[in-house]
């Protein structure tokens, strides 16, 4: 059984007499500790499957199940635990909370779940020790991205789960934190799940997942992934 299992997915968005389908017929699957890009123009559909296998939108149709647990029939209470607990969630825009330092990020989201790491280790080991009691406007781009990775580290969950997590950095420093999260994929064996529009980025993948108006367009597993600094865009 794979780690991260889709089975005919669809997701219907209705508003009145409109009616989107975000995403149909959509199947795959990932393999533990896998570095997975899902790669797709604007519209894709990348976002709304990020969503549902994140537990932060219903499906219409089809399933879905993390670690052999079928995510897409859980309850709101279940789903709640799931986003707290086994996902970690890494934004474009970073998502800190501007009143609190960098360390507090991280601690609070520690709180939420059953075995979380050291917040201060997990900063130390994203490379921001010395900025533990900044707040996120004293941080560069590049440097509130980091600490949102380690707040979602922190958490110690089974899938990392990354929105366009270079989208808003420049190239100098959307090259260092992908290589934080290559790094972290290899050295703890996490599942990282990266969505993206940028195709390079796909080299650095052990899978990757093209899609489509909605649809997989391919699936393709990567036997060589690159290191990031051999990867140019």
């Amino acid at each position: 059984m794979a780690f991260v299992e889709f089975e005919n997915v669809d997701k219907v968005y209705e508003m009145g007499e409109v009616r989107i389908d975000a995403l149909h017929g959509v199947s795959f699957t990932i393999e533990k500790g896998e570095i997975c890009v899902i790669v797709g123009a604007s519209g894709a559909g990348k976002t709304t499957l990020l969503n549902i296998l994140g537990g932060m939108d219903r499906l219409t149709a089809g399933s879905v199940r993390l670690d052999g647990e079928l995510i897409s029939g859980c309850g709101k209470r279940r789903l709640t635990e799931y986003r707290r607990r086994d996902v970690g969630f890494v934004f474009q825009f970073y998502n800190l909370i501007p009143n609190l330092t960098a360390l507090e990020n991280i601690e609070i989201a520690a709180q939420l779940c059953a075995n979380p790491l050291d917040p201060a280790t997990v900063l130390a080991q994203v490379g921001l020790a010395e900025r533990a009691n900044n707040f996120p406007a004293q941080l560069s781009g590049g440097e509130q991205q980091r600490v949102a990775i380690a707040r979602a580290l922190a958490k110690n969950p089974k899938l990392l789960l990354c929105d366009e997590p270079t989208g808003a950095l420049d190239y100098k420093t959307g090259k260092a934190v992908l290589r934080l999260l290559q790094d972290t994929a290899r050295e703890r064996g996490m599942t990282v799940v990266v969505i993206t529009h940028n195709s390079a980025l796909t080299a650095m993948a052990d899978r990757v997942i093209s899609l489509r108006s909605g649809a997989v367009d391919d699936v393709r597993v990567n036997p060589s992934p690159c290191d990031i600094a051999d990867i140019e865009w």
